[in-house]
């Protein structure tokens, strides 16, 4: 009876955690910079065809590799250049990840333990999200995760099937490296070097850099980069110095952040399970005599990849992923310890914090009540307009309703001391607070989008070219299905480093790039009427423009205006 409700345990874990990811993939539309230029990239691969050279609005976009992109892509041949085929790239990775974390934590801990590990990562808001975004970061922490676990097990094989282990994990670094660059080698590689080393398993570091390894690591990932060097030779120069060194050693790219950074990074992105956290790592120290190799490397792994990337000038809360599936595995393993006996030190825990959910749940309480008495500060917290602001206090009345039903549920459940109650409210809060909280998430997704837009421009006849001032709406160019013109000063308005870089070092730069400085040159030569869109850091300019050529300037709404410049008359 006991095996037949883990079972089903398992199988609900897997249940939830696919609901979570895929129900409702494509209710959001994408949001700019990030999912709408990964969009754009990969819908301009489908159109080319090339397996080699990303382009965005028709430049070369080197920022990432061309993997991630490629599988976007043929997501598009096969299901159509929607919403739901751009993130079912990074959806699919979550889902393959959780499974690949179940069979770990199965083999380690036992089936229930497995079934745990799936939900607790699938129910934290920092996986999940990921999980959704036309972003690269859940295809890489697959990669990463994959050739840690690789690495792990091959320690515990001989002969022939240590080698095949070995082999995948070289073959898992090589995907990651593919899908963003060399922080998919190092991470995986820094883990097992520093988990092998702590164990004194000296023998384990030259299996890990055996030949056979690196002949494949490289076999996989220096076509490409060959490939790419051979279109543009400044290219090795630019990923492994300008791209990777500089982003971790300097704050050129403007993502610094303090040391702690992560700290409340981790508390977002674990959510419920963060409350189990703190007295867990006194716990287990206290008890590391008993660690079993399992625990040692799941420790160690988050340890590693938090403090790697701390050290680190670029901060964003994505880099971090896999130290959340990490402490994800660990916390189930706590919880799993909690289910076996009541009177443990597991149990203890997972009774403490339940309390302690509960309080912040009262604290969230207060805090969205506070905040849905200041509509304004509201407003000018999230950049929303006005008129958006009744349905952000609908949004924040139904949280406040679920953290109130969520405190009272924890506190009955820690009254009542059922571990599987427990559990039930760590459950149900993320996936309540996730269903009352959608609303507000697509008002901020409407609001990040350029669909708008790009629906308010359809009617444009076809003759009409398409320029922005000073601004790029990546968006623009998925949703109209072609490339716009933009008129810059440095490139930066592409947010591509690449392209900024290369257009400092091109001259004359391609048609759909013209100099800020030469907007009225451009503007004289063109036989079509054109549309030129600007931002409210660009208005005034567009306003001249407008008056220069007697037209008026109309507000779109959202921050955007436009003015319809008429070719010049031929005498």
């Amino acid at each position: 009876m006991h095996c037949s409700r883990t079972h089903v345990l398992a199988a609900l874990a897997f249940l939830l955690s696919g609901l979570l990811i895929f129900r409702g993939l494509g209710g959001l539309p994408l949001m700019q910079p990030d999912e709408s230029r990964n969009a754009e990239v990969a819908r301009e691969m489908k159109n080319s065809g090339s397996w080699v050279i990303p382009t965005l609005n028709g430049l070369p976009y080197l920022d990432k590799p061309a993997f991630y992109f490629k599988t976007v892509a043929l997501s598009f041949s096969l299901l159509g250049e929607t919403a739901v085929a751009a993130r079912l790239s990074s959806a699919l990775s979550g889902f393959l990840l959780l499974i690949l974390v179940f069979a770990f934590a199965r083999r380690e801990y036992g089936l229930r333990t497995g079934a745990l590990a799936v939900i607790a990562i699938a129910t934290s808001p920092l996986f999940l999200a990921f999980s959704r975004l036309v972003i690269f970061d859940m295809m890489l922490a697959l990669f990463v995760c994959g050739a840690i676990f690789a690495g792990y097990v091959a320690e515990q094989k001989q002969g022939r099937a240590r080698v095949r282990w070995y082999l995948l994990g070289a073959i898992s670094c090589a995907l990651a490296t593919l899908v963003k660059g060399p922080v998919g080698f190092v991470v995986p590689g820094l883990v097992l070097v520093v988990y092998h080393a702590l164990d004194r398993r000296w023998d384990a570091l030259k299996r890990l850099i055996a030949p056979v390894n690196v002949l494949v690591f490289f076999g996989l990932t220096l076509p490409w980069l060959f490939a790419v060097n051979y279109h543009y030779r400044d290219f090795a120069y630019y990923g492994i110095v300008e791209e990777s060194l500089h982003r971790y050693t300097t704050t050129e790219f403007r993502r610094t952040g303090p040391f702690y950074y992560y700290v409340p990074w981790i508390a977002i992105g674990l959510f419920t399970w963060t409350a189990l956290v703190p007295e867990s790592m006194v716990a287990a120290w206290r008890a590391r005599r008993r660690w079993t190799s399992a625990d040692r490397l799941l420790i160690v792994w988050a340890l590693v990849v938090i403090a790697f990337f701390s050290i680190s000038q670029s901060k964003r809360p994505d880099y971090i992923l896999s130290a959340i599936v990490a402490l994800g595995a660990l916390t189930a393993r706590v919880v799993g310890l909690a289910l076996d006996t009541p009177d443990n030190r597991a149990a203890r825990v997972l009774r403490r914090g339940t309390v302690i959910l509960a309080v912040v749940c009262i604290a969230a309480v207060v805090g969205v009540l506070m905040t849905g008495r200041h509509p304004h500060r509201l407003e000018k917290l999230l950049a929303t307009p006005s008129e958006d602001t009744a349905r952000l206090i609908a949004t924040l009345t139904r949280l406040a309703v679920v953290l109130v039903v969520g405190a009272v549920a924890a506190f009955v459940a820690w009254w009542r001391g059922s571990a599987r109650a427990m559990l039930a409210v760590f459950i149900g809060i993320p996936a309540a607070v996730l269903m009352a909280g959608f609303d507000g998430v697509r008002l901020y997704a409407e609001d990040k989008s350029a669909q708008t837009l790009a629906d308010q421009l359809a009617p444009l006849p076809a003759s009409t070219q398409v320029a922005c001032l000073a601004c790029y709406p990546n968006g623009l160019s998925f949703y109209r299905k072609q490339p716009v013109t933009v008129l810059t000063d440095t490139g930066r308005d592409f947010t591509s480093n690449y392209i900024a870089y290369m257009l400092k070092k091109t001259k004359p730069w391609p048609p759909c790039v013209v100099p800020l400085d030469q907007c009225n040159t451009w503007l004289a030569a063109r036989s079509d009427p054109v549309l030129l869109l600007a931002r409210r850091n660009a208005r005034e300019d567009l306003h001249s423009i407008a008056e220069r050529h007697g037209v008026a300037v109309n507000d779109l709404g959202d921050g955007w205006w436009s003015a319809l410049i008429p070719p010049p008359t031929i005498n």
